[in-house]
């Protein structure tokens, strides 16, 4: 991923989406969440009770959208995701969601996210261009 797509993913809300098994959608948007150094996508666990459903029953497949409806840029994200329920992301996120729920909410584990594309959603000459 390149720099635009980081600082992107660091500044705005994610859309996920995934499908079940039928090949039913399901959209969700998240703010708990954040870019590593090694390019992963880490999302924390509070509401994500279908998204999980459906990455169990379709192999971990997995969209995020992130997009600046001002700058009109955006980009596609498409990966793979895997689940943890423990250990320092978690932890993290614990601390975060509990920190902004005043401890009404709180995070029961992470996405780890592998993106294998990169899309350029941006209106334009470089729209649909594949950047990963």
């Amino acid at each position: 991923m390149n720099e635009n797509v980081t600082k992107l993913l660091d500044a705005s809300m994610w859309d996920l989406a995934t499908c079940d098994a039928n090949g039913v959608p399901n959209v969700v948007p998240v703010a708990f969440k954040k870019v590593t150094e090694d390019g992963k996508l880490l999302v924390g666990d509070v509401f994500l009770g279908t998204t999980l459903k459906n990455i169990e029953a379709n192999g971990g497949k997995i969209a995020i959208s992130v997009y600046d409806p001002k700058a009109l840029e955006g980009y596609q994200i498409k990966g793979t995701a895997s689940y943890v329920a423990e250990g320092a992301i978690v932890d993290e996120f614990k601390q975060i969601v509990e920190k902004v729920f005043k401890g009404a909410a709180t995070a029961k584990g992470a996405l780890v996210i592998t993106p294998d594309t990169v899309i350029v959603t941006t209106p334009g000459p470089d729209n649909k261009k594949v950047l990963a």
